[in-house]
């Protein structure tokens, strides 16, 4: 018996016998498909995080990124715009009046980057500065654009930026992760923004808490009964078990684990726990020597603003991650916020720059004068703008149609500004770089081509930019 099939615009006649065995092999591709899957990160057990080679010359080896969650208003810090000092209080096109900067703008550096008076520190570093004018998203909810910001999808548990830098990279250091967050917000998807989803558990972010600037001088009163370590690195150490009991402890753990996965033959899940409890132990070692800054010196302490108000708790993240740099830690993110400034713009804003202006400056000086920015990375943003409208004059809106990020070190044109807004700054007009765009060319300083840099995962090749994405070479130096 024949039965016809139907095949986009043709009719052919094929028979039931036909037709199954047609099926059948598809079915045998499938499961050479997941054989090929396993039989690839078999090749890669046993060294998950050591050193690779990216698909060509990197400008960058490490990342650093500034993370202020809440929508930074670009209107008010980067993107200078005299028509709407001109339009202030006039009616918008979108029902509420156009709304000026409260703050001064000014020309900086040799270069003449227009910055706001919100930034008198990081101005003077204008000329390391990538700034990104055109930026934008598909979603002007939080949580969505935070999550599409970190991993490009905001619909789907997708792998980290950090992740896919981890995972196409490896790490300088076995001793520490390859990928860590400094106090990672638990709103906006939470663990999701430094996980690694169906990449191997190996290359998720390490969570690491840094007591902020609003805990400050209770950790003082503190320090000076002697109730606390000024560093935050009591729980580095394990107290309670010598080296010896330790080791034999994970080497029974490991050896359940094992048996478990010979049985399994491909695990991810077991081989990424057998990785982390290693890597644990062996972070014993090394993260206190790392996390203490009783060596840094006093200038050193006073670039970044610690041991002052208000820098100190971030001011303490930016001189972590100097060291982390120096240590081969590959991606280290730092969390600011928030930045959701819908009303008390005047005092919030000015409080969180106020916050982050000191440490950032200084952080790429000392980057800088130890020769260590040019293979930086150094990337600051929120998952989107603000409105440059205000029912009040003193908040502003979500806005992702158009915002500003900024870059430097690392292989990026410094005292460069890429892109626009229009003459509001409501919306991207030139140099649109979507946030899959972003991540093509943050890949790209890293050496990657980011069409290459895939994972085999549910029957298809995954990546970072989904199937869109085009790298700014323009800003390439």
């Amino acid at each position: 018996m024949k039965r016809k099939l139907f095949c986009s615009n043709q009719i052919s006649a094929v028979s039931r016998r036909h037709a199954l065995k047609s099926l059948s092999a598809g079915f045998g591709f499938l499961a050479f498909a997941g054989l090929a899957s396993a039989h690839a990160a078999e090749e890669r057990k046993g060294s998950l995080l050591a050193p690779r080679a990216p698909h060509f010359e990197p400008k960058a080896k490490h990342v650093i990124f500034l993370c202020m969650r809440g929508g930074p208003s670009h209107v008010d810090t980067f993107d200078y715009k005299p028509r709407l000092q001109q339009d202030h209080g006039k009616p918008s096109h979108y029902g509420t009046p156009w709304c000026a900067s409260h703050w001064k703008f000014q020309q900086h550096g040799k270069s003449g980057l227009w910055m706001s008076e919100l930034f008198p520190n990081l101005a003077k570093q204008a000329d390391e500065m990538c700034l990104l004018r055109g930026m934008h998203c598909d979603q002007p909810a939080h949580a969505q654009a935070y999550l599409q910001m970190h991993t490009g999808h905001f619909q789907f548990v997708r792998p980290s930026m950090g992740a896919w830098s981890l995972y196409g990279l490896g790490t300088e250091n076995q001793n520490l992760p390859g990928f860590i967050s400094i106090n990672p917000t638990s709103a906006n998807g939470g663990s999701q923004n430094y996980g690694s989803a169906f990449l191997p558990a190996a290359y998720q972010g390490t969570k690491f808490t840094v007591a902020d600037s609003s805990a400050r001088n209770r950790r003082i009163d503190q320090l000076r009964r002697g109730e606390v370590n000024p560093y935050g690195i009591n729980n580095a150490v394990n107290k309670q078990l010598s080296k010896p009991v330790q080791r034999a402890q994970l080497d029974l753990i490991a050896s359940v684990n094992r048996d478990k996965l010979s049985r399994d033959k491909h695990n991810p899940i077991i081989e990424g726990a057998i990785e982390n409890f290693e890597l644990g132990f062996r972070m014993q070692e090394a993260v206190p020597g790392v996390m203490d800054l009783s060596k840094e010196t006093k200038e050193t302490l006073a670039m970044y603003g610690i041991e002052e108000d208000p820098t100190d708790g971030f001011g303490r993240q930016c001189l972590l991650a100097r060291r982390f740099v120096e240590a081969g830690v590959r991606f280290i993110e730092l969390g600011h916020g928030t930045w959701d400034q819908h009303s008390n713009l005047q005092t919030a804003l000015a409080d969180n720059c106020a916050e982050t202006d000191k440490p950032i400056a200084g952080m790429i000086a000392d980057l800088k004068r130890r020769d260590l920015l040019k293979d930086t990375l150094i990337i600051w943003g929120g998952e989107f703008g603000r409105t440059p409208y205000s029912p009040d004059g003193n908040g502003r809106d979500h806005n992702h149609k158009g915002y500003t990020t900024w870059l430097a070190g690392g292989g990026v044109k410094g005292g460069f500004a890429y892109g626009a807004t229009d003459d509001h700054g409501y919306e991207a007009v030139a140099g649109k770089m979507h946030i899959h765009d972003w991540h093509a060319t943050i890949l790209h300083l890293l050496g990657f081509d980011h069409e290459r840099l895939t994972y085999r995962y549910g029957g298809r090749e995954m990546r970072l930019t989904e199937v869109a994405g085009s790298v700014a070479k323009a800003i390439i130096a």
